[in-house]
């Protein structure tokens, strides 16, 4: 009798360690698995697409929106090149046509315009596309393969003025880096580059600048290992939640 009384007492210390320890592992969440997702955008996106990238991260835990920023031209290039990336937002869809079979369903979620940047007060009385070639004045655009350059070569076709720019930059924020450091009086930036500048900059616009509009395409890169992930940030960009944020920083609709 003892025995059995000894082993049903065994089994009850058992019995009540393992209801603890189940108890223990409910009220402890799975952690999720770190994930990294690789996102290279367009150097005019980088304060929407930091905000967007924040917003997703909050809605998905563990994961970690990686961003590279640069002008489009280049990207598609370092994408080529093997660079991870499993979404790509141009800034521009002649980029994205760059990259033919690797860009999977390209979807417009922005547009953009031109805006000429001066310092602060426009002390070269700058007033027009035209001005920017007066005598004094140092000015500086984006390389023709970028999409600002692109969109600044065709307003120069519409109205056959020609620029005499003093350099040529590979992304819109490095023009817009060289008028805020006092390099050059003058760039052509987009409009959402000069209202994220704030008061570090004047702006000027030309009638001219309203007929070239930049679409701005997005998509997963094929092959890319955060293919999923990747088509519900694109989600999020086209959301309303996305679509806000690129409003709110003067972006056009799609």
């Amino acid at each position: 009798m003892r025995r059995i009384l000894a082993a049903l007492s065994v089994a009850g210390l058992l019995l009540a360690v393992a209801g603890c320890s189940s108890d223990d592992d409910s009220s402890t969440p799975a952690s999720a698995t770190p994930t990294t997702l690789n996102v290279s955008a367009a150097a005019s996106l980088k304060k929407t697409f930091t905000a967007i990238a924040d917003e997703f991260q909050k809605q998905h835990a563990g994961v970690t929106v990686k961003l590279s920023f640069d002008g489009s031209s280049t990207l598609v290039n370092q994408i080529k090149q093997g660079a991870p990336a499993d979404v790509f937002a141009s800034a521009d869809e002649k980029n994205m046509d760059k990259l033919g079979d690797q860009a999977v369903d390209p979807k417009i979620f922005a547009t953009n315009t031109l805006v000429i940047v001066t310092a602060p007060g426009n002390p070269k009385g700058i007033n027009s596309f035209a001005d920017l070639n007066k005598p004094g004045v140092t000015t500086v655009v984006c390389q023709s393969a970028q999409p600002c350059g692109n969109a600044t070569d065709t307003v120069e076709k519409n109205t056959g003025v020609t620029v005499n720019a003093a350099s040529e930059e590979q992304s819109v924020t490095a023009v817009l880096t060289k008028v805020t450091t006092g390099q050059a009086d003058a760039g052509v930036v987009y409009v959402t580059d000069a209202k994220a500048a704030g008061d570090k900059v004047a702006t000027v616009t030309d009638p001219a600048f309203a007929a070239v509009v930049n679409k701005y395409p997005i998509a997963t890169v094929q092959g890319a290992p955060g293919d999923a992930l990747g088509k519900e940030f694109i989600e999020l960009v086209l959301g309303p939640q996305g679509q806000q944020i690129l409003a709110d920083a003067g972006f056009g609709k799609p």
